[in-house]
């Protein structure tokens, strides 16, 4: 998708973009460790930190990330200021029968290592059983469907680009469940000395996506929320010259739930970044600092 953006935007053909760039996988902590929780192993920075590593040792030029994966810290020399056209942040119900949460059984096993889904689905559901589920994306509706659980939630970002939206049951309304900070986008990082290559990303930045994810990530960076911490957020224009942002925190069990809201003029990354600190200290005052140290 990256190479994809720059070509279109630097007249390369294919064979031209083949010439100018190429990819190189890299295997994270992340994708390599699937028996344990995220939150049990240090956190979302598993899926980043091999690929920052290559960028300082100057063994790639940029490295793309699913930006809800992504710290809101950054390595010294290394900077994020590139995105792509957001997907839809909203998550997925994969279920063996119902299209609502409301439509699972009583005590219904639901797989998921999220912390943020498991709060919000125990806030809604305190009777289903939460399952641990890791893995790729086959893997994990692969679960539901030898019916090792009734249910699980994914990014419908990633059924989309995989062409797996068909196995969802319902996308779920924002009301039903906020996504992560900066779900369903791309982020494009790269060492902040490397002007050239700057100025082309600019050339692909969204300018949307990018004052929303801003927005985000700010409230997060305030809230300072580890990834034991279940908390979402969602920024996205309302009319020409507002954004609206609602964001939330809650309590691992989903007893407790904060909820703030803004909707304010924003033009300008450092607009969109003061509406997300104005948010976050709100909640972060309303809650009190002891209830993100988990």
């Amino acid at each position: 998708m990256v190479i994809a953006a720059l070509a279109g935007v630097m007249n390369w053909s294919a064979e031209e973009a083949a010439i100018h760039t190429s990819i190189v996988p890299i295997k994270t902590s992340g994708d390599r460790i699937q028996d344990r929780p995220l939150a049990d192993l240090g956190g979302k920075g598993l899926f980043a930190k091999e690929l920052e590593e290559a960028l300082l040792r100057n063994e790639i030029d940029c490295a793309v990330h699913s930006l809800k994966d992504m710290p809101t810290a950054l390595p010294e020399g290394l900077i994020l200021d590139c995105v792509l056209p957001r997907e839809d942040p909203r998550d997925a119900l994969i279920a063996a029968a119902g299209e609502h949460l409301e439509d699972l059984p009583k005590n219904a096993r639901f797989g998921t290592s999220s912390v943020r889904r498991q709060a919000m689905l125990l806030n809604r559901r305190p009777d289903l059983r939460i399952v641990p589920l890791r893995g790729n994306v086959e893997t994990r509706l692969s679960k539901v469907t030898a019916g090792e659980m009734e249910a699980t939630v994914l990014a419908i970002a990633g059924l989309n680009r995989l062409g797996k939206q068909a196995s969802a049951r319902a996308v779920l309304d924002i009301s039903e469940m906020l996504p992560a900070v900066a779900q369903g986008a791309i982020g494009i990082e790269c060492r902040g000395q490397d002007k050239k290559l700057i100025e082309a990303l600019q050339r692909i930045n969204d300018a949307e996506t990018h004052l929303a994810v801003t927005l985000e990530r700010e409230f997060l960076t305030v809230l300072d929320g580890s990834c034991k911490t279940p908390i979402g957020g969602y920024a996205r224009r309302s009319g020409d010259t507002k954004i609206l942002f609602e964001g939330c925190a809650l309590s691992p069990d989903g007893k407790i739930r904060f909820d703030v809201s803004r909707k304010e003029i924003a033009h300008t990354p450092d607009e969109a970044r003061a509406i997300g600190r104005s948010a976050g200290e709100e909640l972060l005052a309303r809650a009190g600092r002891n209830f993100f140290q988990v």
